[in-house]
């Protein structure tokens, strides 16, 4: 029997935030659990996979013992959701090193383009369970 999925993101970016929002809204079982890197767990979990918790370049998806990066860990996350989002499903076909040129491009201007939160995201009474924060 599959762990449940692992979703090492950064809860201070307002697109990471948005992500977690949307997952949540549209995943097709609750299969993944939600682990802030800003909390001592993901701080430990990005070490260990050598993401500078303090300044990450890219989130973390940890499924079946495998831990992805970039545009792997988009894709593998797609696979959990229903929805639109299923379409970046697509990108599979390009080369990783194409995606991830444009994951990276992302990620780096992502402050700048969505906007950085003072404090880290608070999870519903329904969802808490779900989340290391």
């Amino acid at each position: 029997m599959p762990t449940q999925a692992i979703w090492v993101f950064d809860s201070l970016c307002v697109l990471c935030d948005g992500g977690v929002q949307y997952t949540l809204k549209h995943e097709k079982t609750d299969s993944i659990r939600f682990v802030a890197i800003q909390s001592q767990e993901g701080r430990d979990l990005a070490t260990a996979h050598g993401i500078d918790h303090d300044d990450p370049a890219t989130f973390l998806f940890i499924e079946n013992g495998a831990a992805l990066e970039k545009s792997d860990a988009i894709l593998a996350l797609a696979r959990h959701l229903k929805g639109p989002a299923r379409l970046v499903l697509l990108t599979r076909f390009l080369p990783r090193r194409l995606r991830d040129v444009g994951y990276e491009l992302l990620a780096r201007y992502r402050y700048r383009l969505f906007g950085k939160k003072d404090a880290c995201m608070v999870p519903t009474a329904a969802n808490q369970h779900r989340f290391s924060l």
